[in-house]
């Protein structure tokens, strides 16, 4: 039998500038899948560039490679990763005037 644990890591955050997650342990799978919901943007020509990060320890962050869709909508948005170590987290960068966006992290885990 497989092992699986589905999080909410935020839920219904506003962010107007950058994005950083809570850290999750992650050692124990080898499949992850972070969901983005982003329920309202506001502001002019909002973008919401977001990614993947990894951790040696939980504190000092490095990009994992995975990369969402440039997020400029209400939506669901996901990225996949594999071949990680024991921490994730998830990073953005939010762009354009006066830009917000209300959102939720989610993360799921497989083994």
């Amino acid at each position: 039998m497989r092992h699986f644990q589905a999080s909410a890591v935020e839920r219904r955050i506003y962010i107007n500038n950058r994005l950083e997650s809570h850290p999750m342990e992650a050692g124990w799978a080898s499949e992850a899948i972070f969901f983005l919901i982003v329920e309202e943007t506001l502001g002019e020509n909002p973008v919401l560039d977001a990614r993947v990060e990894i951790s040696a320890d939980g504190i000092n962050w490095v990009p994992e490679g995975a990369v969402f869709e440039k997020i400029t909508r209400p939506g669901h948005y996901f990225t996949r990763i594999s071949h990680f170590g024991n921490w994730l987290r998830v990073y953005g960068e939010a762009s354009g005037s006066d830009a917000s966006f209300k959102l939720s992290v989610h993360l799921h885990l497989k083994e």
